[in-house]
Parts: structure tokens; sequence; C-alpha cells
């Protein structure tokens, strides 16, 4: 279980987090939603030791504040960045291999849960694209790149920010549908997101931020049910 305490983070003297505490459990979707600017990103770069904190981040019991990302993400947690941070001048193969962990991490004889096969014949056009340069695919298809090498990685928990950013409707759903199947093995998932369509879908539970804190949480239903709060933090 991820375990977020009091968590406090910024850039220079501006603090942008006041404060957050949340929890995700095995095999859970948490939506984080809130407008740009509410610190949403922020921490999930304080998590991933991308940005200095205050408080406290736990990963089943184990403090991570002051590691370094690739201690964390060896430790069993995996980040798809906003903007998804690909490779573009790496084939689509190479940028697929490089998400892999230089010594897999032991599953008591279980098999392998993202092998390159599986995911080829999950998305057919990374399969028939896999020589090409990342660079040149389309924003969907560098989406579920970006998504897939972190499976890669073989994590627990995937922290993915703003997945649906920029994409067609057809897409995002390819997108949520890859979440389910995410966990459905077993991996839980922070979602960053602004988009409540794919939140309200897939989420089991909803968190809204405002100015750096939580300010709602419930389930994707109450969240329906509650208008205040979506006028106050989510409508323009």
């Amino acid at each position: 279980m991820l375990e977020i305490d009091d968590l406090s983070a910024g850039y220079g003297q501006g603090r942008v987090l006041q404060g957050v505490t949340l929890r995700v459990a095995p095999g859970e979707i948490v939506a984080l939603i809130g407008r740009n600017g509410s610190g949403r990103s922020t921490l999930v770069k304080a998590v991933m030791g991308r940005l200095p904190a205050t408080g406290s981040v736990r990963w089943r019991g184990r403090e991570l504040l002051g590691l370094p990302p690739h201690r964390i993400a060896r430790l069993g947690l995996g980040q798809v960045p906003e903007g998804r941070e690909i490779f573009p001048g790496l084939s689509v193969h190479h940028n697929l291999l490089l998400g892999e962990k230089p010594a897999p991490r032991a599953r008591a004889g279980q098999p392998e849960r993202w092998p390159l096969d599986a995911i080829y014949a999950m998305f057919p056009a990374l399969q028939a694209r896999q020589h090409t340069a990342a660079g040149v695919l389309s924003g969907g298809e560098q989406q579920m790149l970006a998504l897939c090498r972190t499976l890669r990685g073989d994590p627990d928990l995937i922290l993915v920010d703003e997945p649906a950013e920029g994409l067609a409707p057809q897409l995002v759903g390819q997108v949520a549908e890859l979440l389910g199947r995410v966990r459905q093995r077993g991996v839980g998932v922070l979602l960053v997101e602004q988009k409540l369509a794919i939140a309200l879908e897939i989420a089991d539970r909803c968190l809204l931020m405002g100015h750096g804190r939580i300010v709602f949480e419930g389930t994707p239903a109450e969240l329906r049910g509650n208008m205040a709060a979506r006028q106050e933090w989510l409508e323009v």
C-alpha cells in the first residue's frame, strides 16, 4: 500500500502541496482530479523522488522520502510522466527494452506479468512499428508506448500523469481499457487526470485537489452527485 501523510513540496520558495494525505491500496485505481496548478503533478514528482518534500511517503511500510528515483522504481513503483517522455530517436522496441529493470524482482515463481510478446499482442500497432523511431508515432501510440514502457519494469503501483491529454475520444477509451487490465493483474494505479469521463469510468475512488490540498474524497458516484464540489474545484 502507498501511504502519503502531510506531504508538502514546491519549487524554490513556493510551496505547492499543503500537507496532502492519501492512500492507494493494492489493485485499486484512485483518480486524483483538479484544475491545472492544483498540485497533482507536483505530488507525483514528490512521491517518485524527483522533487524534495517533507512529510511522509511510505510504500509497504518503507519510507521513500530521500530516496533517488531509481531506488524507488526498483521497490515496485512506476511513473508514466505527463508529456510521455519517450526517447524519440530510439525505436519502439528499444524504448520498451529501456523500461526493464536491470535485475527483475523475483515474484515467487509467478510468470512475468508484462512480457514483450504480451504487450505486442495487446497493441498490434506497436508491434507493427517496433523498429520505427518513437518520435514519429501518433500521440495515441506514444501514450501507449509510455504506459507499456513503465509496465516493463513490473511495478506493483503506477502513477499515471494526464494519460488522456491531447488524445481523441477513441484513444482515451483504449487508455482506460489498458488501465483496467493493469488493475486486473493486481497493479494499483494513482491516476492524475483532468477529464472526469475517464476518471469516473474506471476509478474506485476519486480525490479532488484544490490549492495543494485534498478537498473531496469519495466514490465516482458520490462525486457525480456533489455538484457544489465540482463547481468550486473543477468547472470554469
